[in-house]
């Protein structure tokens, strides 16, 4: 969850939604994303809107301590209750995000997810997430977290060298991850992942096949391969402008994404959205997949970000701004905007040209068309999918995918 928040209208103190927003609901998934803004320590690439203890001493954030957080959240799952109403729909995926949410005892976290089944009810086959770092969990926590709900957990790998997670501030070990999949298979979770992240500063192609051959020895059934992303006001990107660590560049992340693609292909794992492979489709993330697809979702917790039919809404970053809020009665939601027709189609665009499945050619405007031809040309998009009427990315649309996107929402 990224660490700055756009502009946008008021929300209303209420958080009620304009009648259209809930038009037709009915007929669309309800997800939610449950934020836990803690970390042991900050991690020297990240950018997204977490604390770690020092960083909430004095400042407000005492307000919103980790023993009091999970009855906090509650509040907000109560508040999403009274603005959807008699909205009917159960809950299809919980993502249960952070920061590191299981920094949390799992009965905190059970009783997050209790909220959300005890105000709008779990789908029988409901997908429950919990994002985990190797260090925060045992066999005990992961059982306790299986118990009380959880089908899937994803844990933090990154990678296996230690010259990398040093670069990174990873505080785990190498080996913890893949020692945390047996444990999680164990406790009885179906659903295990692996996060990696390739692109690191003095990390080689040597290094990354490495990483990709443990994460596929531990037997995880889903890999997600994200480029690392240098941000701006982060203490690598201090290093980076110092001259302590090279920037890796465009060619380099180029090279480890193919690397990535020929082995977890030769694995058995199948890519379903640019940076993400599943061993089936009944093993993909399914709450992402209706992010991507625009479903509706309520974010809960401090930063969060929700989207309820076209009406998308963030609430205040600080975890003791968003405590004040809900105390005194009030939607923590900071701004939103109201998106148009145009401005969903282009997100439509966007976000599923990311899937293998592509975008219909149909959302596409004529100027977007007739790019897609051009792409196809090129060998950007997939001449049976562009038969079938979709707009579907080749490998080597996938990476130039920025810029073939650009193009297609014209």
């Amino acid at each position: 969850m990224p660490s700055t928040l756009p502009d946008g209208e008021p929300v209303p103190e209420d958080g009620a939604l304009p009648a259209s927003a809930t038009a037709g609901a009915a007929d669309r998934p309800l997800a939610f994303y449950l934020h836990v803004p803690y970390c042991a320590t900050r991690c020297g690439y990240c950018d997204f809107n977490t604390y770690t203890a020092s960083e909430l001493r004095g400042s407000g954030g005492a307000l919103a301590s980790r023993e009091n957080y999970a009855d906090v959240l509650a509040e907000e799952v109560r508040l999403a209750r009274k603005v959807l109403g008699d909205d009917p729909r159960e809950v299809s995926t919980v993502f249960v995000g952070g920061g590191t949410p299981t920094l949390l005892p799992p009965g905190d976290l059970g009783r997050m997810l209790a909220a959300v089944r005890d105000e709008f009810g779990l789908a029988a086959d409901a997908e429950v997430t919990t994002e985990a770092n190797p260090d925060s969990v045992d066999p005990a926590s992961l059982a306790a977290l299986r118990e009380a709900g959880f089908t899937r957990v994803s844990f933090g790998m990154q990678s296996a060298r230690p010259h990398v997670l040093a670069v990174l501030e990873r505080t785990h070990t190498p080996g913890s991850p893949e020692r945390r999949v047996a444990e999680a298979r164990a406790a009885g979770f179906a659903h295990v992942s692996l996060d990696l992240i390739y692109g690191t500063p003095g990390e080689t192609d040597d290094d990354w096949r490495a990483s990709l051959d443990a994460a596929l020895a531990a037997g995880p059934d889903h890999v997600s391969a994200y480029s690392l992303i240098v941000e701006d006001g982060t203490r690598l990107a201090q290093r980076v402008r110092r001259g302590e660590v090279p920037m890796t560049d465009d060619d380099v992340h180029a090279d480890r994404y193919l690397i990535a693609e020929e082995t977890l292909t030769a694995a058995g794992m199948e890519w379903y959205e640019i940076s993400n492979w599943a061993a089936s489709p009944a093993d993909r993330c399914r709450h992402n997949e209706l992010y991507w697809t625009g479903a509706d979702w309520w974010g809960a917790g401090p930063g969060a970000h929700s989207h309820v039919g076209g009406v998308r809404w963030w609430n205040v970053k600080h975890p003791g701004a968003y405590v004040q809020a809900l105390a005194s009665g009030r939607s923590p939601g900071a701004g939103r905007e109201l998106l148009s027709d145009e401005d969903r189609r282009v997100e439509r665009v966007l976000l599923e040209l990311r899937l293998r499945d592509g975008v219909p050619l149909a959302v596409l405007a004529p100027a977007g068309r007739r790019a897609a031809a051009d792409a196809l040309r090129s060998g950007l998009l997939r001449p049976g999918a562009y038969e079938d009427g979709r707009a579907a990315l080749t490998l080597r649309g996938r990476l130039l995918a920025d810029a073939v996107t650009r193009d297609l929402v014209d």
